[in-house]
């Protein structure tokens, strides 16, 4: 596990999150394991992106705070859903590795990549980004402290950089 991955962990211990969504994802692997093995942590696997915003919706409405885990390409999946949380008015910090960037091996998604940051800001989700792992921990916890106490939708972007070279 690398360190950045093991400050998103404890972001989210701190914060108090108790529901996480996912598709899985080989960049949040050992995120997702973690929280897996968490029993405080109810870690659901998705079919789709956006089913984790219903949930999530569901969650904060039950008393539990929640985080969404995806990869850029879901972000597409998940727009016109993402106008629940707006309109609704409840947090919902997400957590982005991102693809189409440095080192693509994957032409595919090149294209959502690209449209991951403008995507989100058009419908209205604040967005960071996190190039180098020395500045996960600060994104992180910066970005649930804004999604929850502001009851906004917020997105951590993770650079590609981070989630390594993909060979196939």
């Amino acid at each position: 596990m690398e360190a950045w991955q093991q400050h998103i962990i404890e972001a989210i211990a701190a914060a108090g999150i108790r529901q996480v969504a996912y598709v899985p994802d080989a960049g949040h692997t050992p995120v997702i394991q973690a929280c897996e093995a968490d029993p405080a942590i109810e870690a659901t696997v998705l079919t789709t992106e956006e089913e984790g915003i219903a949930l999530l919706a569901g969650a904060w409405l039950g008393g539990q705070r929640g985080c969404l885990l995806m990869q850029s390409s879901g972000v597409g999946n998940c727009i016109n859903m993402l106008a629940l949380a707006k309109a609704g008015g409840f947090p919902l910090p997400m957590l982005v590795t991102m693809r189409g960037e440095w080192a693509e091996f994957n032409g595919w998604q090149v294209p959502m990549g690209r449209a991951t940051t403008p995507a989100l800001e058009a419908i209205g989700v604040m967005v960071h980004r996190a190039e180098r792992a020395e500045e996960v921990a600060d994104a992180v916890s910066g970005a649930f402290d804004l999604a929850f106490h502001g009851e906004l939708p917020v997105a951590v972007l993770l650079a590609q950089r981070l989630t390594g070279r993909k060979r196939w």
